[in-house]
């Protein structure tokens, strides 16, 4: 099994590509500039997934008491602008 994976680019994505490498680019080859790109897609991920959980966690440490029952109505009227 082969450890490798190999993508085909054109047009737009391949001029771009070619800017990124070599001489007048910031990397050496292909394989790296793609390797950095999902790099900073996993980080984005993981920096995402830290949000979301730093503002969901205050609420679910919340006493069952100061929940608020609200119904789907009361939620669209009050995000209506």
């Amino acid at each position: 099994m082969s450890d490798s994976v190999n993508v085909r680019v054109t047009g737009e994505l391949k001029n771009h590509l070619q800017q990124q490498v070599g001489e007048s680019g910031l990397y050496e080859n292909a394989s790296e500039y793609i390797r950095s790109l999902i790099r900073a897609d996993l980080m984005s991920s993981k920096e995402s997934w830290q949000w979301l959980k730093g503002q969901l966690e205050p609420s679910l440490r919340l006493a069952e008491e100061d929940f608020v029952s609200v119904s789907a109505d009361d939620v669209i009227s009050r995000n209506k602008v």
